[in-house]
C-alpha cells in the first residue's frame, strides 16, 4: 500500500478491508450478499447490453474494467463470459486473494494494485467500466466519478451500483442490514458518505454520457434472496453510454 497515493483512498476503508480479505469466497461468510447479488446483476447487465441471446460468452472480444474488485467475485464471472478483464483494488490483500482464487479456476483476469487516478494515467479506455459498490468508500465523489469516465472508451458502458442516501436506505441498508439482521458487517457503510443517483448522473452528463438503464434491488434478509425492483431509494445500479464527441 506505501506505493498507492490518490486523494480518493480512505485509510480507514482499507484496513477495513484488509480484515476481512480473507473470507471473500466463502459464500456464507461476511459477503454472502455479494454473491446473491452478482448472480443477480450479471443478468441485468448483460440484458442492457442486448447480448442475452447469445449461447455462450457473450462479452468476447469486449475489454473490460472492474473497479475496486475485492476478491474478484464479478471479475470472474465476466471473464467466464469472455471478457478481456482487467480489475483493480487499493486493498493489496483482495488482490492476492483475487488472484490465487482466479488461478485455482483457470481464468485469465489481469489484477492490479493500483487506483483509479494512476489507472487514468496509462491512458487505457475500455468498452465496459463497472463501479460496483465503490462510490460509497471514496473521499471525493465527483474526482473519481471523473477518472472513471475518463476510462471508457467512447460508445462505451459504465455500470455504476451503490446505495442511495434517505431515511429509508439508511434504516433498511446500515442500520437493519448492520445491526439488526447482521446481513453485512458492522461498519461496512457510512451514512454520510452514501450517495444518491441524483448526485451521480449529472457527473455522467458532464463527460458526455448518456443514462441507458436504471434499477433498485430489493433484499429479503430472512430469505437471503433478492430481485430487481424500479424505485431506486434503497439499492441501485445505473447504465450509462459514452457518446461520440
Amino acid at each position: 500500500m506505501a506505493n498507492l497515493k490518490s486523494v480518493n483512498i480512505d485509510p480507514k476503508e482499507v484496513a477495513y478491508y484488509e480484515k476481512l480479505a480473507g473470507t471473500w469466497w466463502d459464500i456464507d461468510g461476511p459477503f454472502w450478499p455479494l454473491h446473491k447479488l452478482n448472480a443477480l446483476r450479471i443478468d441485468w447487465i448483460l440484458g442492457q447490453l442486448k447480448t442475452q441471446n447469445q449461447k455462450q460468452q457473450p462479452l468476447a472480444g469486449l475489454k473490460v474494467l472492474d473497479i475496486g474488485c475485492g476478491g474478484g467475485i464479478l471479475s470472474e464471472s465476466l471473464a467466464k463470459q469472455g471478457a478481456d478483464v482487467t480489475a483493480i483494488d487499493v486493498v493489496d490483500k483482495n488482490i492476492m486473494v483475487a488472484k490465487a482464487h482466479a488461478k485455482q479456476n483457470g481464468l485469465k483476469i489481469d489484477y492490479k494494485l493500483i487506483s483509479v487516478e494512476k489507472m487514468v494515467e496509462t491512458k487505457q479506455q475500455f468498452d465496459l467500466v463497472f463501479n460496483m459498490e465503490v462510490v460509497e468508500h471514496v473521499v471525493d465523489v465527483s474526482s473519481f466519478i471523473r477518472s472513471c469516465n475518463a476510462l471508457v472508451k467512447p460508445q462505451g458502458t459504465q455500470f455504476i451500483a451503490s446505495i442511495n442516501r434517505n431515511w429509508l436506505a439508511f434504516i433498511i441498508a446500515i442500520f437493519g442490514a448492520e445491526y439488526v439482521t447482521g446481513l453485512l458487517p458492522k461498519g461496512t457503510h457510512h451514512y454520510n458518505k452514501l450517495v444518491k443517483p441524483s448526485e451521480i448522473i449529472p457527473l455522467l452528463h458532464d463527460d458526455g454520457f448518456e443514462l441507458i438503464a436504471t434499477t433498485g434491488v430489493a433484499v429479503n434478509p430472512i430469505k437471503r434472496s433478492m430481485k430487481l425492483i424500479k424505485p431506486t431509494w434503497v439499492n441501485y445500479m445505473l447504465a450509462a453510454q459514452k457518446q461520440s464527441r
